[in-house]
């Protein structure tokens, strides 16, 4: 007489026998990658450029820089940093680029002049069109989306994680360039990621076109790659430290 523990263990063997020729094969159901990743070797320090990165202001001079009418740019360079020089216009890089990584660091004046939107305003333009805003927003109040970290009229950052004024914060951006059709519509809107001093205060952000300060947004059609721009908005702010990486 067969016991009938014996026949409930025959039978679970032949389950994962079963079970097991109809398993799926362990490696995923899509080619394996035929090159590895290219090496990139990293800064010092967060802040310092990888082995990759183009260094757009190296401390010294405005080489990579031009003005938004093509000439010289006429911003003040000393010690290692360069200034809005108020009233010269602002400052866009000769190169162009599409989706990037960029580190830029910056400071607004450390006598505090003006309130709101009037005090360390200036601005990081992607593409000269999407601008993550640059404002004295420590003890600073204006309208949320126009605060530091924002993603300027449309979407305010998560948390204010500004410093005192003068003293040097950081942005670290992750941006992905529009993606338009053959007849000039949107198929793809920009996107930001934004750290603010580490601190992430923009989660992939999907933008609603050109970040007017006056008007709905828009998009409008143009190249895959444009220049990074910096604002002059009459105040002298500082930027430091900026290097870009293709992505």
């Amino acid at each position: 007489m067969v016991k009938r523990s014996s026949v409930i263990a025959a039978a679970c063997v032949a389950v994962v026998s079963s079970a097991s020729a109809q398993a799926p094969p362990a490696s995923p159901p899509y080619p394996a990658p035929k090159t590895a990743p290219p090496i990139v070797t990293p800064g010092i320090t967060n802040a310092d450029p990888p082995s990759d990165a183009i260094v757009l202001f190296n401390g010294k001079d405005l080489s990579h820089w031009r003005t938004d009418n093509g000439g010289p740019a006429r911003w003040i360079v000393r010690d290692g940093y360069m200034e809005v020089n108020p009233g010269s216009g602002g400052i866009a890089t000769i190169e162009k680029f599409g989706d990037v990584q960029l580190h830029i660091e910056w400071a607004t004046p450390s006598v505090v002049k003006g309130e709101g939107q009037e005090r360390g305003n200036s601005g990081v333009f992607l593409m000269e069109r999407y601008e993550v805003q640059v404002l004295d927003s420590y003890q600073n109040e204006t309208y949320y989306h126009g605060e530091a970290g924002s993603i300027y009229k449309q979407y305010p950052p998560l948390v204010n994680a500004s410093r005192k004024p003068g003293e040097w914060q950081t942005y670290d951006i992750i941006f992905h360039a529009p993606r338009f059709d053959e007849m000039g519509k949107v198929v793809d809107r920009a996107r930001f990621t934004v750290l603010h001093n580490g601190v992430l205060i923009q989660n992939n952000v999907e933008v609603y076109g050109l970040t007017y300060h006056d008007r709905a947004p828009v998009y409008i059609a143009h190249s895959p790659q444009e220049s990074l721009a910096l604002q002059d908005h009459g105040n002298p702010v500082r930027y430091r430290n900026i290097w870009i990486r293709r992505l």
